[in-house]
């Protein structure tokens, strides 16, 4: 297992909860979890729900199964405290970025 980051890796995903979340397929002109970051490997992440404004940002480890997974290994900052948020069953977009903790850039809490 490595960690990897890459660009343009974005799907949504409905999955309710904190656990592991099925993906749904690659956005449009972006790429999957698995074909960018490869099964077995961590990445960094972020979760938005448009819906409910609630967002998280944490390391996940990429599974390729049917659907593909993303489970949620370890949140740096999320809306509910640092902690996993306990997402609704809305569409998300989950995608990669690096987290302003690993960036060196630590400006606290938003």
């Amino acid at each position: 297992m490595s960690h990897v980051l890459a660009d343009r890796v974005h799907e949504t995903s409905t999955t309710a909860g904190t656990g592991t979340l099925d993906l749904d397929g690659a956005v449009d002109g972006r790429q999957s979890f698995v074909d960018g970051i490869g099964d077995g490997n961590t990445t960094y992440y972020c979760i938005e729900d448009e819906a409910t404004g609630e967002w998280e940002v944490g390391l996940g480890t990429v599974t390729d199964a049917s659907p593909d997974t993303l489970s949620r290994d370890t949140v740096y900052a999320s809306t509910n405290s640092y902690a996993k948020v306990d997402f609704a069953a809305n569409e998300k977009n989950v995608f990669v970025g690096l987290p302003a903790i690993k960036a060196g850039d630590i400006i606290g809490p938003s």
